[in-house]
């Protein structure tokens, strides 16, 4: 019998004293609500801890570890989430022979170096087929397979300022990364990817669909290159300085966010350097012969002959990445920016350096080492080198390093502007040239608002500052409070593509 039933029945009869009754309602309600609160406690704890267990055994954890990869224009670097340093690193380029062409392989082999080596080179790197509009290609990815010669081949980039231009490229490099570097299968792995400040809705979207429908991966997430770096220094607050292969960023980053507004970027990076040496030592008549168009030949013990190799199929894409190589180690070993702006005459009788060649010709280096970094802090520096006239078009809107910070701190907020003057990040493996640092701190104090605290911060580890951005993705995947925000493949295959500009803002 229900119980207020039974109670209007005991009142009619008089069986029960009133006060009596109105005690036992409301001790039973009281008891009635407890339970109630108790049951929803228990039902939010194992909600929790099964959500909880699922993204430990999904996304990260103990049980799975998450794949950082860091696609940038010089180079591509991927490894475990929690580690310090990733585990593959390769260029970001890719070899590509087109099938419509006559290509025999017997006769690539014979022309492209000793058997042994192309013995190695078939094991360790990853030739990958494509069909697609633009016909049959064949694609070489990693070190390796791109130090191997080949007739026909071009070497092509997959990114144009830093944005995509061909995903059949990045499709390749990606699976080089898993199948070959990391040996994992991506179905069992989250992928944490740092992607440029100026990428779009389209290319995020793409890449969502990529991963989830071809790599079937079980969750995704996209970050932003400035915030990751900011991350890896433990800061959420800065101003990040990412000067790359392609390009030079200046992003601000505030509380985890990128400040879009204020973002600026200039085309002078790490390649065009490279090229302005090359352009500078062939004025002076030092050639970089690409290290497969010769031969050394030992004649008495110790003393070599060069033997100069000719391949006429060899395109020139290739001997440009060739060429680029070695002047890339010439730049980072005897280069360093000055302490003052670049000036001819006072640079003029500075001591040489000396370099070794791969073929065996020593060179001198003088005034060079500190004018080809300087470009960055003065960008019409470049049109004095001999075969940049190219350059000339663009050279008026392109700023130096210092001028694009003080543009785009003054862009963002007043509130924020001490801060980011004193949280100025270098990031980049252009930004671990020697005295960049200095030089940049010195030209802003000079250029500063006078009540600015100006401080530059660079990790001392040069091999820090140049994987910066994939530590800071290391960091970000690891972290338990993170494992909630992955944009999940249920998430993908119930909401689509687009939910990524929810999940990953």
């Amino acid at each position: 019998m229900p119980l207020f039933s039974w109670v209007s029945i005991q009142i009619f009869n008089g069986v029960v004293n009133l006060q009596f009754i109105f005690l036992f309602v409301q001790f039973f309600l009281e008891v009635q609500s407890q339970l109630l609160h108790i049951s929803l406690c228990l039902l939010c704890f194992f909600n929790t801890r099964a959500i909880y267990q699922e993204a430990s055994i999904m996304y990260g954890g103990d049980e799975v570890s998450a794949i950082v990869i860091d696609l940038g224009s010089h180079t591509c670097k991927a490894g475990y989430a929690g580690e310090d340093a990733p585990k593959a690193v390769f260029p970001s380029v890719v070899g590509s022979i087109d099938q419509m062409e006559v290509d025999d392989p017997a006769n690539a082999e014979k022309n492209s170096g000793s058997a042994g080596e192309s013995k190695n080179n078939s094991n360790n790197s990853k030739t990958l087929d494509s069909d697609k509009a633009k016909g049959r290609r064949k694609l070489y990815v990693g070190s390796q397979a791109l130090g191997f010669r080949r007739d026909h081949m071009e070497v092509l980039s997959p990114l144009k300022d830093g944005v995509v231009a061909d995903w059949d490229l990045v499709d390749s490099i990606w699976d080089h990364a898993f199948r070959e570097c990391l040996l994992i299968d991506p179905k069992e792995h989250p992928m944490l990817l740092a992607e440029p400040s100026s990428n779009t809705q389209q290319q995020r979207e793409r890449t969502a669909e990529l991963m989830f429908e071809k790599y079937k991966v079980p969750a995704l997430f996209l970050a932003k290159n400035a915030v990751l770096t900011s991350f890896a220094s433990g800061r959420a607050t800065s101003l990040v300085v990412d000067s790359g292969g392609g390009s030079t960023t200046v992003a601000p980053v505030h509380d985890g966010y990128v400040l879009q507004k204020a973002v600026a970027s200039s085309p002078i990076g790490g390649d065009f350097l490279t090229d302005c040496l090359t352009k500078s030592l062939e004025s002076k008549g030092i050639t970089i012969k690409p290290r497969y168009s010769f031969k050394r030949k030992e004649i008495r013990p110790g003393e070599f002959q060069t033997v100069d190799l000719d391949f006429p199929n060899t395109t020139e894409s290739y001997k440009l990445y060739s060429q680029r190589v070695i002047a890339n180690d010439i730049k980072e070993c005897v280069c360093r920016a000055p302490d003052t702006p670049y000036d001819e005459s006072a640079y003029s009788n500075i001591p040489m350096t000396p370099y070794e060649l791969p073929d065996g010709q020593t060179i001198e280096i003088g005034a060079d080492r500190f004018k080809i970094p300087d470009i960055l802090f003065n960008p019409p520096l470049a049109q004095t080198i001999p075969g940049t006239e190219s350059f000339a078009e663009i050279a008026s809107s392109v700023r130096g390093l210092p001028q694009m910070v003080i543009e785009s701190i003054n862009k963002c907020d007043v509130d924020i502007r001490r801060e980011l003057f004193s949280s100025i990040l270098l990031a980049g493996g252009t930004a671990s040239m020697q005295q960049l640092k200095e030089r940049l701190e010195k030209d802003l104090l000079e250029e500063s608002p006078q009540a600015a605290r100006v401080k530059v911060l660079a990790s001392g580890n040069a091999t820090e500052r140049r994987f910066s951005v994939w530590i800071g993705g290391s960091i970000l995947a690891s972290l338990g409070s993170f494992q909630q925000m992955w944009f999940s493949k249920s998430e993908y295959e119930e909401h689509g593509a687009s939910y990524i500009q929810r999940k990953c803002p």
